[in-house]
């Protein structure tokens, strides 16, 4: 972990938290990533809910506790260098992964909020079978989406999208802006919107999550 983050990687080197099975033994991973303002154990409080102990989890921490410094709906290059450290900080932890045996079609992202978001700029940015992408409250980072930045295919990935209808940073316009990106690049795109629900995590989508992670490790 560095006390002083290089400005042009604010991420790099932050500390990531770990829980469930040793890298050594597991057949899939789960990298969870928090939002503005919370922190990796944060996050990590969620995989005694998700209660799938056969899985390594892994959480970074964004330096700051948080990620990117605007909105999600800013222009990218308001949120920069913030999101694309991040996205590294998640491609170094899949390479990390791979180096232990576990293949990207056996890693899933989940985020929230903030991470939600990255979860899925990730996935749309670089695109490839993954175990599954879970983004609870998020939508793809931009002012405006334009479809002709995103290419390759994600081959069936699995993805759930979960929402409020009334969420006051995260417009449900955009999240379905987002589903639909996704289904062009060729992910397999659940989305639940959930009426009236304040900008927190419920039950339905942590049940959605352990059901991807189930798919995962069959």
């Amino acid at each position: 972990m560095s006390d002083r983050p290089d400005p042009a990687d604010p991420h790099g080197g932050q500390k990531v938290l770990a829980s469930g099975t040793a890298l050594a033994e597991a057949r899939a991973a789960m990298i969870l990533l928090h939002g503005r303002g919370a922190s990796a154990a944060d996050i990590l409080s969620l995989v005694e809910v998700i209660n799938r102990p056969e899985i390594s989890f892994l959480a970074p921490e964004a330096a700051g506790k948080t990620w990117y410094p605007r909105s999600f709906l800013a222009p990218i290059e308001e949120n920069e260098p913030g999101r694309t450290s991040a996205l590294g900080v998640i491609a170094e932890l899949i390479g990390l992964l791979g180096e232990h045996g576990i293949a990207p079609h056996r890693v899933a992202l989940l985020g929230f909020s903030q991470g939600a978001c990255l979860a899925l700029e990730f996935a749309a940015r670089i695109p490839r079978r993954y175990g599954a992408i879970v983004a609870l409250t998020g939508g793809l980072i931009g002012a405006t989406l334009d479809r002709g930045q995103y290419g390759g295919s994600l081959d069936g990935t699995p993805i759930f999208i979960g929402t409020s209808d009334v969420d006051p940073y995260i417009p449900l316009a955009r999240v379905e802006e987002t589903a639909e990106i996704l289904r062009e690049l060729g992910a397999e795109v659940t989305e639940r919107v959930y009426p009236g629900m304040a900008h927190t995590i419920n039950e339905d989508e942590v049940e959605q999550a352990r059901q991807l992670l189930d798919r995962m490790i069959v």
